[in-house]
């Protein structure tokens, strides 16, 4: 069964208690902070990249072409501060950017665009998850990722290709394909989700144990924290569909609503899955009564068959001297053949009437 990764620090929120907005304070302080920038500009005829180790090297991006800095690792707080200036970031941006219980959200700002999303990938078969916000400017994009996992190579792999549509159309489009990037990823988790669900049918028509409905009810919190990670972002990817910020262009409103699209399969998907998941349960509920009727009626079958033997056996085991039968030479094989038919002619009737 793939599992949601889970690392969160206890008492996380209450070290935001009584700091004031735009404080940034990463709610997973025990991870490590190590952070990695790689800057990208690229026009259609060039691509220049190069990986930025200090902070103090980031500097306002050029007005010609296209800029992409990817920032991977949210932990260190002096660098999101020192992007903060050079972009001229709202601090409650920021705050944002390191939060990683953040709300698939976007906002417009005037003079660039925020948005967060929720990371759902594969790694084998366990499931595993994150948070990547971004930042829109008229001719920059600004990635962050918690973690290095090699999310975006795809992204990257494409913009090594100059006659492709990446170098060619501007930075809406380069948001696009990283958010498009992260939808995909949710059609492998519901691919896992899937197959999980198919091992648990076979599993629960065939021999259903206890570790079974244990894993029925991982798999359905796990749809319902996926859903709750995917339903906003529906409504955030309609936002831009909409065109309501002028960063977006309309050439690029065109795979918005691709993406879109995409979104709604995934929830429909997911849906059809959670009902699957509560038949899946209700499935075994029903095989364990049925087993449990099973067995109570074959008890009671050998039980109401012994009944009677019983009585014949208690009635010869009293200790009276004089019985009639006590003295019979042919006394006891006859007490077992009247036994053996009581027996044998109870079976025939209750195969009769189908009760076994």
């Amino acid at each position: 069964m793939a599992r949601l990764r889970s690392e969160k620090p206890k008492n996380r929120m209450a070290r935001q208690i009584g700091l004031p907005p735009g404080s940034l304070l990463h709610m997973d302080l025990e991870r490590d902070a190590k952070s990695k920038i790689t800057l990208f500009h690229y026009d259609e005829a060039n691509l220049v990249r190069r990986e930025c180790m200090l902070s103090q090297e980031l500097a306002p991006p050029l007005p010609e072409g296209i800029t992409w800095i990817h920032v991977t690792g949210t932990l260190n707080l002096p660098l999101i501060e020192r992007l903060g200036e050079v972009f001229s970031l709202h601090p409650l941006v920021l705050e944002d950017i390191v939060s990683s219980e953040q709300r698939p959200k976007s906002e417009d700002f005037g003079e660039y665009y925020f948005i967060v999303t929720k990371i759902y990938m594969l790694e084998g078969r366990r499931i595993v998850t994150g948070q990547a916000s971004f930042i829109l400017g008229g001719h920059y994009v600004i990635s962050f990722l918690e973690e290095d996992s090699g999310l975006f190579a795809p992204v990257i792999e494409r913009l090594t290709h100059p006659k492709g549509k990446m170098r060619k159309l501007g930075a809406d489009y380069l948001v696009y394909a990283l958010i498009d990037t992260i939808v995909d990823h949710y059609f492998c988790v519901l691919e896992q989700f899937g197959d999980d669900i198919e091992r648990l049918e076979e599993a629960v028509v065939s021999q259903a144990s206890q570790d079974n409905l244990q894993e029925i009810h991982d798999l359905k919190t796990q749809m319902l924290v996926f859903r709750k990670a995917v339903w906003p972002l529906r409504e955030m990817i309609s936002t831009l569909e909409r065109g309501q910020s002028g960063l977006f262009r309309e050439p690029t409103q065109l795979y918005i609503r691709d993406v879109y699209d995409h979104i709604t399969q995934v929830l429909d998907t997911l849906e059809t899955y959670r009902d699957v998941a509560l038949g899946l349960l209700d499935m075994y509920i029903s095989g364990a009564s049925n087993r449990m009727n099973q067995i109570i009626k074959v008890l009671t079958i050998i039980s109401t068959i012994f009944m009677p033997l019983t009585f014949i056996v208690g009635l010869y085991g009293m200790n009276f001297r004089h019985m009639p039968e006590l003295e019979w030479n042919w006394g006891y094989p006859a007490v077992l053949l009247v036994m053996g038919t009581i027996a044998g002619g109870m079976l025939w009737y209750f195969k009769r009437k189908g009760w076994i």
